[in-house]
């Protein structure tokens, strides 16, 4: 029950956050898809770099245990086609749909139901895909600092600089 209500109030302040940085409009949307406006980006690329900071934080306080799933490129491949297929037809990505019609636009609904006939669809064709598309290029529990050899703390903060600088871009560029 503990988990559920924090799943809850982080599903909240997730929502919140989406509508605060303009996240859940169609025209930032698109504008991400046209990179002429990179919004969506330093929303979804913020969420990542704080996201391995905490992780790897938590993984370190044994607050967490870290367990990778496996790289499986089939089915990232097939996943990224049809979830960017999707973001470009609706507009929306699934956060983002759900936030948009959390805000009253009608026009998100189109995108949330696409996502649960989808997962229907998932649901259905899950037998055949886990004996093809789910083993294809199976690359095993990889991640960058093992691919490296090196300590997750040193790639961290490459990443964490590396963003600043790539936003510090953006505002210049006007994006």
């Amino acid at each position: 029950m503990k988990i559920l209500i924090l799943g809850l109030i982080t599903g909240v302040l997730f929502g919140f956050l989406l509508q605060k940085g303009r996240a859940a409009r169609y025209d930032k949307q698109i504008g991400a898809l046209r990179l002429i406006d990179m919004t969506i980006v330093k929303f979804m690329f913020s969420a990542i770099l704080v996201g391995m900071v905490g992780i790897y934080l938590f993984k370190d306080l044994g607050l967490l245990n870290l367990d990778v799933k496996s790289t499986v490129l089939g089915a990232n491949i097939l996943g990224g086609l049809v979830f960017g297929i999707g973001w470009g037809l609706v507009g929306y990505c699934p956060g983002t749909a759900a936030g948009a019609l959390g805000e009253g636009r009608w026009d998100a609904l189109w995108g949330v139901l696409g996502m649960l006939v989808g997962a229907a669809v998932f649901a259905e064709a899950y037998p055949a895909l886990k004996k093809t598309v789910m083993i294809w290029g199976d690359l095993g529990e990889i991640t960058l600092p093992g691919i490296l050899g090196v300590n997750h703390w040193l790639i961290i903060p490459v990443f964490v600089i590396g963003g600043l600088l790539l936003f510090r871009w953006f505002e210049k560029k006007g994006l």
